[in-house]
């Protein structure tokens, strides 16, 4: 049944597009800011992960594969190009894709569930940066209980070198994303596919104040000029609060990638997060926990306002559709009699 004849009848709208209205856009409007982000930026994370597995001396406890030394970004670049072409720089984009889409669609869905509850509905209340942080934690751990499986399989796919093949690495080289987590599950059972679940938790800290900081960015803003708190900025500044939110998390929360990273690699065995932690000390000193980090931040920070820009105008979007529906829809009429 099309508008017209639902109007001519004074019937309500489907259901479908109360749910659009409501908490799916967000999740609709997250996954397609992450794939698109995650397409663009790839190789800047395959070159961040290889980086954070550079163990410097203690790298001779490394089997199953040689790993190659880069003297920085740009040889890095190179270096997987000639050795592997192209492509080599698109090594496990396909987990990479459905983990970010996963990850900041249900990440949007479930911050977004938690803070309307906090806010008992009205989307101008501010909630303050606490309650910000508390929503942020809940949405990322139940984010990350349904994705850390599909991060272990892009971390190993993003580690497969030239020389590594099924031949000489049957248990441990991947065909695609479902070929690892069959294998890994096969091989090191539920365990395996969540490795690195423990730093993943303290990780979660990185989206708790990214959000904070985003959300108190945007609300101080507003207030500022005299604005509703949820009033729709325009893209650059949601550019702006993005970029600064994710550079501020990053750098405070990025020993806990390196350390999941570590605990991910199938090349390499530890026996939990504190050896691994014992071990970077040792041998590579502080600067060994911020391994990556250039790399990280020249992806993260646009992937970020990818994201963020792409989520913000399909909301908006959404909001638009919404009220222009209900200016046009007529009441429905209740005979009484």
């Amino acid at each position: 049944m099309d508008d017209n004849a639902r109007k001519i009848l004074r019937l309500p709208r489907p259901r479908t597009s109360v749910l659009w209205d409501g908490h799916l856009s967000h999740m609709v409007a997250g996954v397609s800011g992450g794939v698109v982000a995650t397409l663009v930026l790839h190789p800047l994370d395959l070159v961040k992960i290889r980086f954070q597995v550079s163990e410097g001396t203690a790298g001779g406890n490394v089997v199953g594969a040689a790993r190659p030394e880069y003297k920085g970004i740009v040889d890095a670049f190179r270096s997987i190009k000639q050795s592997q072409g192209m492509m080599g720089l698109y090594q496990g984009v396909t987990p990479n894709v459905w983990g970010a889409g996963l990850s900041w669609g249900l990440y949007f869905f479930f911050y977004n569930g938690v803070k309307t509850w906090m806010q008992d509905g009205n989307t101008q209340k501010s909630l303050g940066p606490l309650k910000n942080m508390l929503a942020a934690s809940e949405a990322g751990l139940l984010t990350l209980f349904l994705t850390n499986p599909i991060w272990v399989t892009k971390t190993r796919m993003c580690l497969q070198y030239e020389g590594n093949s099924p031949k000489t690495n049957g248990n441990t080289y991947y065909k695609g994303m479902l070929d690892g987590l069959l294998k890994i599950y096969k091989y090191e059972g539920i365990r395996g596919l969540y490795r690195g679940f423990v730093p993943g938790i303290f990780g979660i800290s990185h989206g708790a104040l990214q959000f904070m900081a985003y959300e108190e960015m945007k609300t101080l803003f507003n207030q500022y000029l005299n604005r509703p708190i949820d009033y729709r900025l325009g893209t650059a500044e949601y550019l702006t609060f993005a970029a600064l939110s994710k550079i501020f998390a990053a750098t405070l929360t990025y020993p806990y990638q390196v350390v999941r990273s570590r605990l991910q690699d199938q090349h390499r065995s530890y026996n939990g997060v504190i050896d691994v932690l014992k071990q970077v000390w040792r041998y590579e000193g502080w600067t060994g926990f911020y391994k990556g980090l250039k790399p990280n931040l020249l992806r993260v920070t646009p992937a970020c306002c990818i994201t963020f820009v792409v989520y913000e105008n399909i909301i908006t979007y959404s909001k638009k559709r919404k009220e222009k529906e209900s200016r046009t829809e007529p009441d429905v009429e209740i005979d009484e009699s």
